[in-house]
């Protein structure tokens, strides 16, 4: 019996170990060091993407500066740092970076053997294909026998086997770790097709030599969910990380927008003041933002910084914008779209 109680307590204290590592974590080192590092793509057009100055925009970057200014009032106090797809994870699971967000896909073994957690579904992506005009292709189905440029270490990997093996085509791979030298691979002509996720054939599109002589096909073979992605074991991290991006589409949703933020403020609808943590009447705070660690006027911060979603969106790949993209299943849901947030209360 000694014996039996024995290892129940050292069980007990193994799990109490446990459970004090992943509580104590990634936000209050974020907050101690004073800044947030975050890990994106190699040059994205749209995503994430420097220029000559190293100034990085995009949907992903605006992601992090969001979380940011949601932890320390400051879009600023963020540092990127440029990953390939085949060292992205293990800078994740490392501590390299506290949360990667660059247009990777959530997936069943991404969350069971690598120990990773997504956040959301920042953009709805599927896999598709880009082709120069004068192949005259209309169709992916007309590939037999192709030579196709792609990432390594990506789902689109397996997703191209699958399709080809499904469609009875045959194909050779150019797979390369640095997603700039595949699109310099296919610009040379080293394959006949480039392959990835449709929003990033429209970004890579752009960089080629003559964009207008090249073509992205209609067909959509995969589902692609990209977002942010966070290590197991912090759930007061991945609840920041979570609710930012559910903060954004909940503004978009409520009409806040950076332009009248502190207008709504004035608001006296509960549901408003619970988002926006206005102080009720008695002088309790209305808001959540203690709940995960940041202070009641969190979702103020983070829309006074970056806008809400559907403004991330259009400034960075919507239709005004090179890429032109429509919102489509990006749209909220009460407009057509996947975009669906719980509610702050």
């Amino acid at each position: 019996m000694k014996r039996k109680l024995m290892g129940w307590a050292l069980g007990a204290a193994a799990s109490m170990i446990a459970v004090t590592a992943a509580t104590a974590g990634t936000l209050d080192d974020v907050k101690a060091k004073g800044f947030l590092q975050c890990g994106v793509s190699q040059g994205l057009i749209g995503f994430s993407n420097p220029d000559a100055s190293n100034n990085w925009t995009g949907m992903d970057v605006d992601f992090c500066r969001a979380v940011a200014a949601a932890i320390f009032n400051d879009p600023t106090k963020v540092k990127f740092s440029p990953l390939s797809a085949k060292e992205r994870f293990t800078a994740l699971q490392s501590g390299e970076v506290d949360v990667l967000s660059r247009n990777s896909t959530w997936t069943m073994s991404r969350d069971t053997s690598l120990g990773l957690k997504f956040a959301g579904v920042m953009y709805y992506d599927g896999q598709g294909f880009m082709v120069r005009k004068s192949m005259n292709i209309d169709s992916a189905l007309k590939l037999d026998g192709a030579t196709v440029c792609t990432n390594t270490g990506t789902t689109t990997e397996l997703n191209l086997a699958d399709y080809f093996k499904a469609n009875n085509m045959k194909y050779e791979v150019v797979a390369i770790e640095d997603a700039n030298q595949v699109r310099q691979a296919y610009d040379e002509g080293r394959c006949d097709i480039f392959t990835t996720d449709q929003s990033g054939l429209y970004a890579e599109r752009l960089a080629l030599k003559v964009p207008d002589d090249h073509v992205i096909l209609p067909e959509i073979i995969s589902k692609e969910p990209l977002g942010p992605v966070v290590r197991q074991g912090d759930d007061a991290w991945f609840n920041v990380i979570k609710w930012t991006y559910y903060a954004l589409l909940t503004a978009e949703e409520f009409g806040i927008t950076q332009a009248n933020v502190e207008e709504m403020k004035a608001s006296t609808n509960p549901e408003m003041q619970r988002i926006l943590g206005i102080k009720n009447a008695d002088g309790t705070a209305a808001g959540f933002g203690t709940g995960i660690g940041l202070d009641e006027e969190w979702v103020v911060h983070i829309v006074k910084a970056v806008g809400n979603y559907g403004e991330i969106f259009e400034r960075n790949v919507g239709a005004n914008t090179p890429l032109k993209i429509e919102r489509g299943k990006n749209a909220l849901w009460n407009k057509g779209g996947l975009q669906y947030a719980p509610p702050i209360r």
